[in-house]
């Protein structure tokens, strides 16, 4: 396209780019690898834009830095590991119930503890099932190449603004550190801004607003909820994202996400190229997870399609939601390699043909 910009970039560096180009106006954090490259990255590149970069005494200061910045209308973001991102867990359970938009950045490191620096999909569960206490979501997306790590980047701030929620990219120490080319689009103006009606911002004019989790009177704690589990509806019904790859005639579907999805894509050419029908779908939102395509593949097949599998860089977590949406119509296998490995397309093509 022309005007249309390709770059060589590192993928935490198109996260850097993207939520930039998104209109981030204030990141902290607190240095943990493999994220480095962001709070780095973002100590150069905030101040010469005249925009906000503190490097936070703890991740807990981090996090509770953001929540002040977004009450106060700001697009606010802070980016950990997965050690990291578990001692921010109280202030973003704070963040969903106060509905305060913000981005949140997890490149997973292997676990648990503090595990090894290596990659990892092993925060799945802490993701997309709250994490914190109390009834909450977080909007997770789950990229699997480095143009989509900026596209998401860029647009995050549209969605959590849209529905005053955190929104939380969950990807590991591979992506961040993998180079790719991106396409850096011509107009890099951030996208418009939505009404901060939540802003604490001065009420001099207008009536003055409360933004808080706190609700003590009879029956408060539990409307609000209530409200939240609705806004919660509208997000699965809007956002529920997910790309099918030669699944209309498959009859084993792996099911993968992030990094082990890009595995999974070549195992599906190296099957099909020996007469194997095998497809993939790789959810693009973790949460809310793209539960009816994969309950209509189960459904849909005329007796053809022999199972699913499902490839994770942990012990087993993504796998119970497949579970959840295939219902018993289709027999689910799980393939997975904890603590930072790597599935091979050899190991993967081997637990296809078990299926097949």
């Amino acid at each position: 396209m022309r005007g249309d910009k390709r770059i060589l970039m590192k993928g935490n560096i198109a996260i850097c780019r993207g939520a930039l180009a998104g209109g981030l106006d204030a990141y902290y954090g607190y240095p943990i690898t493999p994220q480095n490259e962001i709070p780095e990255y973002m100590s150069r590149k905030l101040p010469e834009r005249g925009k906000v970069f503190i490097q936070a005494e703890s991740e807990l200061a981090s996090i509770n830095m953001v929540l002040g910045s977004a009450v106060a209308g700001f697009r606010a973001m802070t980016s950990s590991s997965s050690p990291g991102i578990s001692l921010m867990q109280e202030g973003i359970s704070y963040l969903a119930g106060c509905e305060l938009p913000c981005l949140i950045v997890n490149v997973q490191r292997g676990g648990p503890g503090l595990g090894n620096i290596a990659g990892s999909q092993s925060d799945y569960f802490q993701a997309v099932k709250g994490g914190g206490h109390g009834d909450y979501r977080l909007i997770v997306y789950s990229p699997s190449g480095v143009q989509e790590m900026y596209e998401i980047a860029r647009s995050a701030f549209v969605v959590a603004e849209k529905y005053r929620n955190p929104v939380m990219i969950l990807t590991d120490g591979f992506s961040g550190q993998m180079m790719e080319p991106v396409l850096l689009p011509p107009d890099t103006s951030p996208p418009p801004r939505a009404t901060a009606s939540w802003a604490l911002d001065g009420c001099r004019g207008r009536a003055p607003r409360l933004t808080r989790s706190l609700l003590m009177a009879d029956g408060a704690l539990e409307k609000h909820n209530l409200k939240l589990r609705d806004k919660y509806e509208t997000v699965k019904k809007n956002e529920t994202r997910c790309e099918t790859y030669l699944t209309d005639d498959a009859e084993v579907i792996i099911v993968a996400a992030g990094i082990a999805a890009r595995i999974a894509r070549a195992v599906v050419n190296s099957a099909r190229s020996g007469g194997s029908k095998v497809g993939l779908i790789r959810p693009v939102t973790l949460w809310p997870f793209p539960q009816e395509v994969i309950r209509a593949s189960a459904a849909n097949k005329g007796g053809k399609l022999k199972g699913f599998l499902t490839v994770e860089l942990n012990m087993g977590q993504m796998v119970e939601d497949v579970r959840l949406a295939v219902d018993g119509k289709a027999p689910v296998e799980f393939l997975g390699r904890p603590g930072g490995g790597l599935p091979t397309t050899e190991e993967i093509l081997a637990a296809v043909r078990k299926i097949l």
